[in-house]
């Protein structure tokens, strides 16, 4: 087995996968988070800002990127997409690239990737899905400000459904149970792995 072992994280909107990076983290695990990395590249000062600002004028300023003016162009629109994702995806790469290279002692390594199975473009050893029954999924979700059922639902039908994750994945974390059950799945799969098992 290559070192470290690279487990990708990933699971639907409102699984529960940023709660379960975070008990990785909290176990010593090193986490590469791809959405953090993409606002760290769009805040002020941000590597992307001048590549954004040229591809879709007006979207970015004094604190970053208009997110909000950027989804609104992209959002439904698979060419401005495509266009966005080249920008960003090679960028996120060399960021991954870097935190490999710092962590390459370290056993295991997490790959949070909200998108992994939808975009298939990071090479990883093993896939966790981070998984809860729909209707806490859609509680979670519509719980969230801003969030409507409409919104859900497309935003669903972007993604795999989770049923296809789940069995595409080497292991299923459910988070449709108690806190302290999660995080003793997450502790048991970080005590096989980093073993080598």
């Amino acid at each position: 087995m290559s070192k470290p072992y690279i487990l990708g994280l990933t699971g639907s909107i409102g699984m529960g996968k940023s709660a379960v990076a975070a008990m990785f983290r909290a176990l010593g695990v090193p986490v590469f988070d791809a959405d953090a990395e993409v606002h760290a590249l769009q805040r002020p000062g941000g590597g992307l800002l001048p590549a954004i600002e040229a591809a879709f004028p007006g979207t970015t300023g004094p604190a970053g990127v208009d997110r909000a003016k950027l989804g609104a162009l992209v959002f439904g629109d698979a060419e401005k997409l495509g266009t966005l994702e080249a920008i960003v995806h090679p960028a996120v790469a060399a960021r991954r690239d870097d935190f490999l290279a710092r962590n390459a002692a370290a056993p295991l390594v997490v790959f949070d990737i909200p998108l992994l199975f939808e975009k298939g473009t990071t090479r990883v050893d093993g896939v966790a899905v981070v998984s809860a029954p729909a209707e806490v999924q859609r509680a979670r979700v519509l719980a969230r400000p801003g969030m409507t059922a409409e919104k859900f639902e497309h935003i669903l039908d972007l993604q795999v459904p989770d049923s296809e994750k789940r069995s595409r994945a080497d292991f299923v974390i459910e988070t449709g149970t108690t806190l302290e059950q999660s995080r003793a799945a997450v502790r048991a799969l970080v005590e096989r792995l980093a073993s080598g098992e």
